[in-house]
């Protein structure tokens, strides 16, 4: 090596590796646009069947745009019976995303499309891409709604095609149609999760395709990046710490006594945002009316007096909610089952994974970054029989 040494962003914190038109946070002013559009305007007024359409093909549907859309990636939420049979051989103490993991690996053989794209010119395909990218986006949530299904030894509830995608998803998991409500909320936390830059699942998933491997893969490095607790799984906590407080009146003292210990306040921070993230502040308003509707009204009072206490004391450090700390919440009010909400994190950012992906496949390039050597450089070999 030379004299000079080359800076070395370890986590490649601040770095800039692909440019993208998906997404875009403002971390200072707490802002996320999704092709230009406000979080905002597209959680009030959108679906999560639009939006996926917006991130895959750049710009809003219109009317028949929509409508065959919606059609096709309904058509395709069935999954074969042989991956049935493998999810259903899997134990049922597993990891969710584990089960999520195998069961997207286990669709790739099955897909009609793959042999007829595999090779060199993968990328290119952006027809047959799209087909596996629907097969995909309507499978995962069957993958997970059977398996929870199964683990509560009840009888598997297959898709419908008259439900929009969240609806279905609560549908197949429940036995029962979610009132307007339910389905609402569900529609707004996945158009919540599509898409958010390029973290590390995002990355994980670019990784892989920058290799020209197929969708599949690629997803399945993004399933696998977002079981690590640094990434997904913060609402679990969340939720697990808001319980553990009970009321609103043992706030402060735990708040207090967490941050003297220097122990995190989960739902807290971004390594984003240093303002109150979008997303968090879209979820409380629904919390708040969903906490009403199912009289939970003390969880969601506890997670208030929280979040006041908390923006008292750090918020000039720049640390606010984050949307973990609301959804959480919401998934608990909606009677899903903890160890579902990461799952759910997943069905969502498929959307954005897949974006990324076919926007990535556009001007491909191998992802190949250098690692600085700072090992010896002459050692010498020493035979077994003298080592010490």
């Amino acid at each position: 090596m030379g004299s000079e040494v080359p800076p070395v962003y370890i986590g490649l914190k601040g770095i800039y590796v692909a440019k993208t038109s998906l997404s875009y946070i403002d971390g200072e002013r707490g802002k996320l646009i999704y092709r230009g559009y406000s979080i905002e305007d597209l959680a009030e007024h959108s679906t999560f069947e639009e939006i996926t359409y917006l991130l895959w093909f750049g710009k809003l549907p219109n009317k028949r745009e929509l409508s065959e859309f919606k059609e096709n990636l309904a058509s395709e939420r069935e999954i074969p019976d042989e991956v049935i049979s493998i999810i259903s051989k899997l134990p049922r103490n597993a990891h969710p995303m584990d089960i999520l993991k195998t069961g997207v690996a286990s669709l790739g053989p099955f897909d009609p499309d793959l042999p007829s794209i595999w090779g060199q010119h993968i990328h290119e395909k952006r027809a047959e891409n799209l087909k596996i990218a629907m097969r995909i986006l309507s499978k995962m949530p069957t993958i997970m709604a059977y398996f929870y299904r199964m683990k509560e030894n009840k009888d598997i509830v297959h898709p419908r095609k008259d439900l929009n995608h969240a609806a279905n998803f609560l549908y197949m998991m429940w036995g029962r149609e979610p009132n307007d409500l339910e389905a609402k909320l569900m529609d707004v936390a996945l158009i919540l999760h599509a898409d958010h830059g390029f973290n590390a699942s995002t990355f994980a998933c670019l990784v892989t395709a920058s290799t020209l491997s197929d969708l599949y893969s690629a997803i399945v490095s993004g399933i696998s990046a977002l079981k690590g607790p640094l990434h997904g799984g913060a609402n679990e906590q969340a939720l697990r710490m808001l319980m553990e407080i009970g009321s609103p009146d043992n706030a402060r003292e735990y708040v207090k006594g967490k941050l003297e210990r220097k122990e995190r306040i989960m739902g807290f921070g971004h390594r984003v945002y240093k303002a109150y993230d979008p997303r968090a502040r879209i979820l409380k308003k629904y919390a708040e009316m969903l906490a009403k509707e199912t009289k939970q009204e003390k969880l969601f009072n506890t997670a208030l007096e929280v979040e006041k206490v908390m923006i008292e004391l750090l918020g000039r450090k720049g640390i606010f909610p984050n949307v973990d700390f609301y959804s959480g919440q919401v998934y608990h009010m909606l009677g899903i089952p903890t160890e579902i909400f990461t799952p759910i994190f997943a069905i969502s950012r498929a959307s954005g994974w897949i974006g990324h992906v076919l926007e990535y496949w556009e001007q491909n390039v191998l992802i190949r970054p250098r690692a600085l050597y700072i090992g010896p450089m002459e050692a010498k070999y020493i035979p077994i029989e003298n080592r010490i």
